[in-house]
């Protein structure tokens, strides 16, 4: 992985300390997975951890807990000043996205909520303590361009659309907060495009794929190049503002 970082760009990091430390959540994922990869062969990066169901320790986003337990072990070991969010939930064996209201299942909904925004809003809870006070901090989620509202034109996925729209609106409140003691701090939801993983392949289309790491490199330069404004910004992977 690290050796198709290198014969390929990589990503630029001018905006953050050098030896900067990051984490990311859901590393075993696709574009988790990527961001990994890209991070740990960054010379600017003086430290990469990632988080999963599959790492030790785990986190799962529906029990608080685990999550709390995974910020306990970073406590000491110094400031984390970039936090990625690379977690979602759009369909698996047992849930799919609803193409009309007669296919809402309140129970579906209620799991998109649990792993789409309260689980985010978890990961800030325990984790933005951590980001330095006085250094510029980055904490990025990954969200959705469907979660708009305003860009909203074609209708279904009420699930995901929602918990997408409720995870933005928990990201711009933080912001606001966070900002109070952290003025540099920025805080970013962020549209990855349509990537080549099992969350987005059955629903492509014709649409033009991105890679993982093609994804995952323009996500980091978004993410290097945005600036504090105090109240959060929702940006697609090529840099463009997004309506919320």
């Amino acid at each position: 992985m690290l050796r198709q970082w290198v014969e390929t760009s990589m990503p630029s990091f001018q905006n953050f300390s050098t030896g900067f430390r990051a984490v990311v959540f859901g590393s075993s994922g696709g574009i988790g997975r990527a961001l990994c990869d890209a991070l740990e062969a960054a010379p600017e990066c003086g430290a990469v951890v990632g988080f999963s169901r599959s790492t030790d320790p785990a986190i799962d986003l529906e029990d608080e807990h685990s999550i709390e337990q995974a910020a306990g072990t970073l406590a000491d070991t110094g400031p984390i000043h970039l936090i990625v969010d690379a977690t979602g939930l759009l369909h698996d064996e047992d849930m799919q996205p609803e193409k009309s209201i007669s296919a809402v299942d309140p129970q579906v909904v209620s799991r998109s909520f649990a792993v789409n925004a309260t689980g985010p809003l978890l990961l800030l809870k325990h984790f933005h303590h951590l980001m330095p006070r006085h250094e510029r901090c980055v904490f990025a989620t990954i969200s959705a361009r469907v979660g708009s509202i305003e860009d909203n034109r074609l209708g279904g996925w009420y699930g995901y659309r929602a918990s997408k729209a409720a995870l933005n609106m928990f990201l711009k409140t933080a912001a606001v907060e966070i900002a109070r003691k952290r003025p540099q701090a920025v805080c970013l939801a962020l549209h990855p495009g349509t990537v080549e993983t099992p969350l987005s392949a059955p629903f492509a289309g014709d649409r033009a794929l991105l890679s993982a790491h093609e994804a995952a490199r323009l996500l980091l330069d978004v993410i290097d190049g945005a600036e504090s404004d105090g109240v959060g910004s929702f940006l697609a992977y090529d840099g463009k503002k997004i309506a919320w």
